[in-house]
């Protein structure tokens, strides 16, 4: 395993990179960082991707938590970076069901973060990694000592087909045999096809250009659009995550983070899992869109400002 670079993405100094395997037998890439300029580090921070993303894109962020004196640990989901992909077509995003995901994580925490980086532990979740962190929080699997969850993918937002017919769409044709249809329409569409103007990702021109040249230049870590049973696969949970019991039965504290100009997530569905989690809240960010800590420094600032003073905690 090894990590790739371009001219405006390189990895910071000091990465072990390797490999886990999981309990079904498919290897993921992992990298870990010591923390930077401290003595002692203030702990841990996994940091989990979302959907069709890779440990390059996270090169500036684990430069901002370096510095604050944390330890970093990532990950690749399967079928996406440089992790295993089994589908014959590598570039088709899949899983059949999330359970696979919460594999990957507990594979991860089991085998990097609980023998090799230093307590406490929390979490930094994007998008869907946000919901696998949520379903192992509610089913008790979660090592974290707090959780920040940026966008976490609870519910499509207004800039995707509607979630009730993506669903059903998704659920037949997976029923039928063709879950690894590759999608149809605009959902197919990667980040190296979308203008910057009215992108759903970042007001950051720079570094959306930045994440775009991943793509172009790193074949090898990037993928398409999803697949209609990773569709389907994510319909059924966020349909769990959506129980009016879910939120309550977590217990680890956890700020949810999302942007006022959202499309790609639901921002009501994100205000009200906020409101029903018994030791965590939401905070909305004027101005953000789906990728906080790819946004505009106005932005990220809010967006680290919140982070600082929720982690560590007490």
């Amino acid at each position: 395993m090894e990590l790739f670079a371009i001219e405006d993405a390189r990895p910071p100094a000091g990465a072990v990179v390797g490999a886990v395997k999981t309990a079904d037998g498919v290897a993921l890439r992992y990298g870990r960082w010591p923390s930077s300029g401290q003595r002692r580090s203030r702990g841990t921070i996994c940091l989990l991707q979302g959907r069709s993303e890779c440990i390059e894109r996270y090169y500036e962020t684990i430069g901002d938590l370096r510095r604050r004196g944390f330890v970093v640990a990532i990950l690749d989901w399967r079928g996406q970076g440089g992790s295993e992909h089994r589908l014959r077509n590598p570039r088709k995003g899949h899983v059949d069901s999330f359970a696979e995901y919460d594999r990957d994580l507990d594979a991860f925490m089991e085998q990097v973060v609980l023998p090799d980086c230093p307590p406490p532990h929390f979490a930094l979740a994007h998008s869907a990694g946000g919901l696998v962190c949520l379903r192992a929080a509610h089913d008790g699997r979660a090592r974290f000592n707090r959780m920040v969850l940026c966008a976490p993918m609870v519910a499509f937002g207004p800039g995707v087909t509607g979630q009730t017919t993506a669903c059903r769409v998704a659920g037949a044709l997976t029923a039928i045999g063709l879950g690894e249809l590759g999608v149809h329409g605009a959902a197919r569409r990667t980040i190296a096809e979308a203008p910057f103007d009215g992108n759903s990702l970042t007001g950051d021109p720079r570094r959306f250009q930045r994440n775009v040249a991943i793509y172009r230049q790193l074949s090898q870590v990037s993928i398409g659009g999803p697949t209609y049973g990773w569709v389907n696969a994510a319909c059924q949970a966020m349909q769990a995550a959506s129980d009016v019991d879910f939120a309550a039965a977590i217990r680890v504290p956890t700020l949810v983070v999302i942007g006022a100009l959202d499309t790609v997530v639901s921002v009501r569905s994100v205000e009200a899992l906020g409101r029903e989690l018994r030791a965590g809240d939401a905070l909305v960010i004027r101005g953000g869109r789906h990728e906080l800590m790819m946004e505009r420094d106005t932005v990220r600032e809010q967006f680290w400002a919140a982070f600082d003073a929720f982690v560590p905690g007490s």
